[in-house]
């Protein structure tokens, strides 16, 4: 459970219901740890399924207005929903009004039919579990890992807006305070000085350096290569690789792009803002990646 962004929902919407994903069995439209939240007027996130998302988000407007218990029910996909999956899926719906704390969470649901066999989405980081008749989860202080977006631009703007909704990482926009005007998705990160910015933050990050200007694309990668961190891509073609690879081995950094990928994306896709951004997803999303872009600083 990600408590920053069921806090910002609470703030936002008031009182609201969680339904989480707690086990599948056979084909599912998504993994166990998927989870959405409604409130009276709206709702954020996706089970998917789409009957089965309809269904479930009804039943937990009736959960919130009821103040009803948590509870938990069992869809055979075809049978109850007319799907083609197949499969079953265990649904746990719960009313909120406050963020529960920080650590594990053993959630008391009573009895309820057994599930079966479940996998978590490797690459998404989920898991929870159906034990003993409860829900064991871990709730977080948002995604374990951060990644930078440096350069609020066509290209920057369509990697928020694709990676920020899978809440993987911790998505950070930073650009002088001008560009991130209107806000990109994620969080904005203004500062009049990029290259200084980069020379403060951890180097337990992942980062993409997307800006506007050659120049400064050089002095982040060389801000980051001396700061470290998990991974790091850089926008660019070959030539502009063998530039900066020239550049940089003469700033002090030896092989820097064994450390940087670059170019990012999938090439076969184009080069349209949010053709680079898919390819980057499927790069970061890719378990043997480990959530990042294969290149450690």
């Amino acid at each position: 459970m990600d408590r920053r962004a069921l806090q910002a929902a609470l703030d936002a919407h008031g009182p609201l219901a969680r339904v989480v994903v707690a086990a599948t069995k056979g084909s599912a439209p998504r993994e166990a740890g998927a989870d959405m939240l409604v409130w009276k007027g709206g709702q954020d996130g996706t089970i998917g399924g789409g009957t089965l998302e309809w269904e479930a988000a009804r039943a937990a407007r009736r959960v919130l207005a009821e103040g009803a218990p948590p509870r938990l029910a069992r869809h055979a996909l075809g049978p109850d929903m007319g799907q083609c999956c197949g499969g079953a899926v265990w649904l746990v719906t719960e009313a909120l009004r406050a963020a529960p704390p920080p650590g594990p969470r053993r959630l008391p649901l009573g009895p309820a039919p057994a599930p079966g066999p479940s996998s978590p989405a490797p690459a998404l980081g989920l898991g929870v579990r159906l034990e003993g008749g409860c829900l064991l989860e871990t709730v977080t202080e948002g995604p374990a890992e951060r990644l930078v977006i440096w350069g609020a631009g066509h290209v920057g703007r369509a990697l928020a807006a694709t990676l920020a909704p899978l809440r993987r990482w911790e998505v950070l926009v930073a650009d002088a305070p001008a560009r991130l005007d209107p806000a990109p998705a994620g969080l904005p990160l203004p500062a009049a000085d990029l290259p200084a910015l980069a020379r403060t933050l951890p180097p337990d990050a992942h980062h993409l350096v997307v800006t506007h200007s050659h120049d400064l694309d050089l002095a982040l990668c060389d801000a980051l290569l001396r700061r470290g961190f998990l991974s790091c891509g850089l926008i660019g073609s070959a030539t502009k690789r063998a530039r900066f690879d020239r550049r940089l081995s003469a700033l002090g950094h030896a092989a820097p792009f064994e450390r940087i990928l670059c170019p990012i994306g999938d090439r076969r896709l184009g080069k349209h803002p949010q053709a680079i951004a898919i390819g980057v997803a499927a790069t970061m999303l890719d378990p043997a990646g480990a959530g990042g872009l294969a290149r450690a600083g």
